[in-house]
């Protein structure tokens, strides 16, 4: 029974993403926010990786889905672009997720801080954990990941983009 917010967060954390079905939308980081409304409707806030995200239907259709199988017919999903999504907002247990699924995790902060330029570092290979790799293409099976091969065991592999 949903009685409270963090029960709404925590049903809502169940949802995994389509695209990445090896991670919740909370370890995503796209979850923003669950709450339990006085008359018992729920409301849910999500943000999209990037603003043309195509999961962002079936993420919306799934959470929906999941409370009314939960007794809860009124579900309102809200999706906000701003403020806009950063990896700083994945966890770090879905970055290791990520990694055991063979692609890299975002390393390090996003851009949105202020301070120095920030440096591209050498991606590590999700395989063999070697740092000889090399980007192939920004774009790889998503928009937010880069397609990386691994010069020692000749792998490819997706790079998720610090955003």
């Amino acid at each position: 029974m949903i009685t409270t917010d963090d029960d709404v967060v925590a049903l809502a954390a169940t949802v995994n993403d389509p695209e990445i079905p090896v991670l919740s939308i909370r370890d995503l980081g796209i979850l923003r926010d669950g709450h339990l409304e006085d008359d018992g409707a729920v409301r849910l806030t999500i943000t999209p990786t990037y603003s043309g995200c195509p999961a962002m239907d079936a993420i919306r259709d799934d959470l929906e889905r999941v409370f009314h199988e939960a007794g809860h017919e009124r579900v309102q999903v809200d999706l906000v672009l701003s403020p806009a999504w950063t990896t700083d907002w994945m966890t770090e247990e879905g970055k290791a997720k990520l990694e055991e699924y063979g692609i890299a995790p975002p390393t390090g902060g996003s851009s949105l801080h202020a301070g120095p330029v920030r440096l591209g570092l050498a991606v590590k290979c999700p395989r063999c954990h070697s740092l000889n790799t090399r980007e192939l293409s920004r774009f790889g099976s998503t928009s937010c990941k880069a397609l990386y091969v691994c010069q020692d065991c000749r792998e490819p592999f997706d790079y998720f983009k610090v955003l």
